[in-house]
């Protein structure tokens, strides 16, 4: 990473990737590009196990993936979420060529996103926030939970002294960092600088202080890391119904790959849920496939899919960030 990169569980100074390659033995000239990207300390499938996983499903893709009326279908026996992902993406690609353009075939396409302010310092946020709105950025979500509280009041106040709710929308993400005793009374204090969301206030897995917090919160909740692990429909409803959050956070690496993903939103829409999507620290290998999978949704809500910058030894792309908008470059093929 080009920096360390704080949150209220750590802070990281790298993340480990996974490159997948796929082709067909007729065309070895043609490869579709993934990425399986696993996420130590916090994806479900962290084990020690997972390389050997992976190769075992690599070395016998064919008995995995099946085709249909050109479609194709991806067995459940691959059920790591990071690797149905990696799969999932590098398949599209292999479909459509191998040009790196999973999900889609055209490349007309402007999804806005949020700036994204991690923790650090009050001077290090402060002036992070006014980089990016200097960038164009109208939507700021802001890693909290991991300093003084006081401290992070002290950001977001000096942030909304200069920017009204009608020009800067604020996000915050406390990635588990409230307890169930103390989140009411910080969502409180924090709903005086109007605050869109907050995301996963406290640890995942406390169902019913989680329904109370959603139920009697003045800030909107959404739920980001109670979504990791959870592959049936019928626990996705169960969870949802008992928690009844105001919104979810969709990474698809992260919540079973993109047919995961499809699943929540479906689970969600019937229940009145927002949603919206972001990346989970992904290569632009792994967030060129979110960002053409979101280019096909219905919503025009600034989405979580700009940390492709983090990185000194990214992987080129066609990826651009234009203001507050992520684009795409013509055609150029880059794996």
């Amino acid at each position: 990473m080009r920096r360390p990169s704080q949150t209220s569980r750590e802070t990281m100074t790298q993340k480990l990737t996974y490159i997948i390659r796929i082709w067909y033995s007729s065309r070895p000239e043609v490869v579709g590009v993934g990425e399986a990207a696993l996420f130590k300390g916090l994806s479900a499938e962290d084990a020690p196990d997972y390389e050997q996983k992976l190769q075992f499903w690599c070395d016998n893709i064919n008995q995995f993936v099946s085709f249909d009326r050109g479609e194709i279908a991806l067995s459940d026996v691959v059920d790591y979420s990071s690797v149905r992902f990696g799969f999932e993406t590098a398949l599209s690609d292999l479909q459509n060529g191998g040009a790196a353009r999973p999900f889609n075939t055209s490349d007309d396409w402007s999804i806005p996103i949020n700036g994204l302010v991690w923790m650090g310092t009050k001077q290090f946020m402060i002036d992070e926030a006014r980089k990016k709105l200097e960038q164009g950025f109208r939507c700021l979500k802001f890693k909290i939970g991991g300093i003084d509280f006081a401290e992070e009041i002290d950001i977001l106040r000096a942030v909304r002294q200069n920017f009204s709710p009608e020009d800067l929308e604020i996000r915050l993400d406390a990635n588990g960092g409230f307890t169930p005793e103390n989140a009411l009374e910080r969502l409180a204090i924090l709903s005086e600088f109007q605050i869109h969301s907050l995301e996963q206030p406290i640890k995942p897995r406390q169902w019913s202080q989680m329904a109370h917090i959603c139920k009697n919160s003045p800030v909107p909740i959404a739920l980001d890391e109670e979504l990791i692990g959870m592959t049936s429909n019928a626990d996705k409803a169960r969870m949802l119904d008992a928690i009844a959050p105001q919104y979810i956070i969709l990474k698809p690496s992260l919540c079973g790959g993109f047919s995961q993903a499809d699943s929540w939103i479906v689970e969600a829409e019937k229940r009145g849920i927002g949603w919206w999507a972001t990346s989970a620290l992904e290569s632009d290998i792994g967030l060129n496939a979110i960002a053409r999978w979101i280019s096909l949704k219905p919503t025009s809500m600034p989405q979580g899919l700009g940390t492709g910058q983090l990185y000194t030894n990214n992987i080129p792309s066609r990826l651009t960030l234009r203001g507050s908008h992520l684009e795409c470059n013509p055609p150029n093929r880059t794996f």
